[in-house]
């Protein structure tokens, strides 16, 4: 099933059913260029912008599986822009969200406004992003997020200077509510973290799933950080529901053998673009065989030639290879469109840039399509205004930086604790 689906920001306007491959963690060599400076060069000099980005990215904590291709897709489009050489500089300077039990950002953050970026890529993690975004937006600085998913983006007071190009979980919860009730179950278990990823999720899976007719029989949540869920566990497990849907981080890797060893078919067990990886032989094959999950993105194949050329320039700046792709694309686009709108706008100024996402990612103005940044920032040396398709898809801004177009993606365990995508 591979259908292109539209969202807004108010809700999806049809579902989306496509495949990406994904894998496990990959071991990750933070690299790029750290350097110290000021963004606030508002007006021309009639030289080349030096655009200054941070990253704020899961080096460590329950969404570190995400770090490397996040971080490498930011890598690779910075690099190939400043190959380009067509009036724009990249400087890169990573850093490491972390999450809501390690608190990574809390010292990050800081140390990447103190080198003046412009923007910051980042978190992946919906509220972790919610715990940094007053002070990033504070100062004039664009927050752009490859992965954040949660519906309180979408109406945040953030001085229009939050983007995203992951669509909100408005849409990922109504094709997982269809995809159970589709499956058959007419009722529903969630085990939910709290925060806004986890609780916005369960919503929007239950609203579609008991749209569809089901009903939604127990949802136990837990607070990050915890690490027994015994209590809920027991719950779902005690209201003997048809279907199981876990809205987790990596807590998945604990709650999923309790349930299998409790006798719970793993052919009814439903993950989330949060939890979803290769497992592989972290649990003893045949574990997972049949359970489906969910993945915001583009078909793996629609974007081969990406992830392709991506694995050669990870693994040619001396890096481990990429054994997983999610928010690749997206991390890439992110940095793709900044420079794209410091181009459009004339400046690395925070606040100037971000008036320039909407248009050059196609939401407003009549532009040119393209879809590398060199036929883009031609486009724009030009004196024309260009729409950006990127690899993540059209992206589209409204105006409130949220994706309007999107796909989501269904996937399939195999005996190996592996999964592709799902055909039906």
């Amino acid at each position: 099933m591979g259908v292109f689906a539209k969202a807004t920001a108010s809700r999806p306007v049809r579902s989306a059913l496509s495949g990406i491959a994904l894998v496990g963690a990959a071991a990750l060599v933070l690299s790029g260029c750290t350097s110290a400076g000021n963004s606030g060069d508002s007006g021309s000099t009639g030289e080349d912008l030096v655009l200054k980005i941070g990253t704020a990215l899961p080096v460590t904590g329950s969404l570190a599986f995400l770090g490397p291709p996040e971080i490498a897709g930011t890598e690779y489009a910075a690099a190939q822009i400043n190959e380009a050489g067509l009036g724009v500089t990249v400087e890169l300077t990573q850093g490491d969200s972390g999450d809501l039990d390690n608190k990574a950002y809390e010292t990050e953050i800081p140390r990447l406004l103190g080198e003046g970026v412009s923007a910051i890529i980042g978190a992946a993690s919906s509220g972790v992003s919610l715990q940094f975004i007053d002070q990033v937006v504070g100062a004039d600085v664009i927050q752009f997020s490859p992965a954040n998913t949660s519906a309180a983006f979408t109406t945040y007071d953030d001085k229009g200077l939050y983007f995203r190009t992951a669509p909100s979980d408005v849409l990922q919860g109504e094709v997982l509510g269809n995809l159970i009730a589709e499956d058959g179950a007419q009722t529903l278990g969630l085990i939910v973290l709290n925060d806004s990823y986890g609780t916005g999720l369960a919503s929007f899976t239950s609203d579609a799933f008991e749209a569809a007719g089901g009903t939604v029989v127990a949802a136990p949540t837990f607070n990050p950080g915890d690490t027994n869920f015994d209590a809920q566990i027991s719950e779902v497990l005690a209201a003997a529901p048809d279907a199981i849907a876990l809205i987790t981080f990596d807590e998945a890797k604990t709650i999923v053998p309790a349930l299998v060893a409790a006798g719970y078919p793993a052919d009814k067990l439903y993950f989330v673009d949060g939890n979803l990886a290769n497992f592989g032989d972290e649990f003893p094959a045949g574990t997972l065989t049949g359970a489906k999950g969910t993945l915001p993105g583009l078909s793996i194949d629609t974007i081969a030639d990406f992830t392709d050329g991506l694995q050669e320039f990870w693994t040619g700046e001396g890096n481990e290879p990429l054994t997983d792709f999610s928010y690749a694309a997206e991390a890439y686009d992110a940095v793709i469109l900044l420079a794209l709108a410091a181009l459009a706008a004339d400046s690395t100024d925070g606040p100037a840039i971000a008036a320039k996402l909407q248009e050059v990612s196609g939401g407003s103005g009549d532009g040119t399509k393209a879809t590398t940044f060199a036929e883009a920032a031609k486009i724009i040396a030009d004196g024309g205004v260009v729409d950006y398709d990127g690899i993540s898809g059209p992206i589209t801004f409204d105006e409130v930086g949220d994706p309007t177009e999107a796909a989501v993606g269904i996937y399939v365990y195999k005996d190996d604790n592996t999964y592709e995508a799902y055909t039906g």
